[in-house]
């Protein structure tokens, strides 16, 4: 999968596993006994699984609408004394997105659901910016 947002995926009996960076492991016994695996975050997927999940993976080929409800990016706050939170890419302030892009090095598949994101608010109108 190129440009991967997110990777997770539901287990039989509702769990979701998500993988949010690279060789961020993790591995859940579901209520089924059986075990699930998922790895990689935006590097690439690894999955152990019986084919009796769901796949919650999007990637930026899925298009704008689903990668700005699903890219979550974490955060500390303002002024970093914040307890860590994660936003989704459409609930983020537009002066957020641009000191992200100004100021840290995503992973390329974030830098361009960014980029697309600020360039969807010009185009609609919807340029917000904090209080």
């Amino acid at each position: 999968m190129i440009g991967i947002i997110r990777n997770a995926m539901k287990t039989p009996d509702g769990t979701i596993l998500e993988s949010r960076h690279r060789h961020d492991f993790k591995s859940y016994e579901d209520a089924n006994g059986k075990e699930y695996i998922i790895d990689g975050g935006q590097s690439y997927l690894r999955r152990s699984a019986w084919d009796d999940q769901v796949d919650l993976s999007v990637s930026l080929m899925d298009g704008h609408d689903r990668v700005r409800n699903a890219l979550e990016w974490g955060t500390y706050g303002v002024t970093g004394d914040m307890p860590l939170t994660y936003l989704t890419l459409k609930d983020m302030d537009t002066d957020h997105i641009e000191t992200i892009l100004e100021l840290q090095n995503p992973v390329a598949s974030f830098k361009e659901a960014f980029k697309n994101e600020l360039s969807y608010r010009k185009e609609t109108g919807q340029w917000q910016t904090a209080n």
